[in-house]
């Protein structure tokens, strides 16, 4: 029986689903899962689990990752994310380079996220997007992550691009809104790429296209 893991490079457009959909007809196999979910917006590391390897889901799911983004300055949406319904714009030209590293620099360290509502976290047994979808917003608790790196990239505004190295559990976009809201002018996602999870970088990922036998690896701690 096929077992191990599969680190795919997942594309835009597509859900973490979709793409272990994808593997389990490849291989012909039912027990597939992945280790952490990637928006339909987002590209990059996906870790999918094959065989007993589904068994190691929480492992991967408690490592560190790492992404590549671009948040829109002066826009804020339903879903932090430009696939969402604009709710808001507001001025953003006159946020400064050294204003924008400033706020920046208060979202480092150990910080309190609240959760999306267009997330997987679940109220009272129900996700929280599949009550969002319904138009019903509940509140939720903050939680506590970690921002090892945040670094400000090329500033093009409206658009600014960043890196971030982070705990399990932190949402970029909610992180981008958050900022923009810090900022005074809102923001939302426009692009984000998933550059690693634990040992795992996209230079070890391979596309739906090209994944076979050879590209599943068995794990050792």
């Amino acid at each position: 029986m096929t077992e191990g893991i599969l680190v795919i490079d997942k594309p835009d457009g597509v859900t973490s689903h979709d793409v272990v959909a994808r593997v389990r007809k490849r291989f012909k196999m039912k027990k597939v899962g992945h280790a952490g979910t990637l928006d339909p917006l987002a590209t990059g590391v996906l870790v999918v689990l094959l065989g007993k390897a589904t068994k190691l889901s929480n492992k991967f799911t408690a490592f560190d990752k790492a992404y590549r983004a671009t948040m829109v300055l002066g826009t804020k949406t339903t879903t932090a994310d430009k696939q969402g319904e604009v709710i808001e714009q507001r001025p953003y030209d006159a946020i400064t380079p050294q204003q924008l590293a400033e706020v920046v620099g208060r979202f480092r360290g150990e910080i309190q996220q609240v959760p999306p509502m267009y997330s997987a976290v679940k109220h009272k047994g129900r996700k929280l997007y599949e009550l969002a979808r319904k138009g019903i917003e509940v509140e939720r608790e903050p939680r506590s992550v970690t921002i090892h790196k945040l670094l400000v990239g090329e500033i093009n505004l409206p658009e600014v691009k960043f890196y971030v190295e982070c705990s399990k559990g932190t949402y970029i976009r909610q992180l981008a809104a958050d900022i923009g809201d810090a900022l005074g002018c809102g923001a939302c996602i426009s692009q984000i790429q998933r550059t690693k999870v634990g040992r795992f970088a996209l230079e070890d990922a391979v596309t739906l296209e090209d994944m076979n036998e050879d590209c599943i690896r068995h794990w050792s701690n």
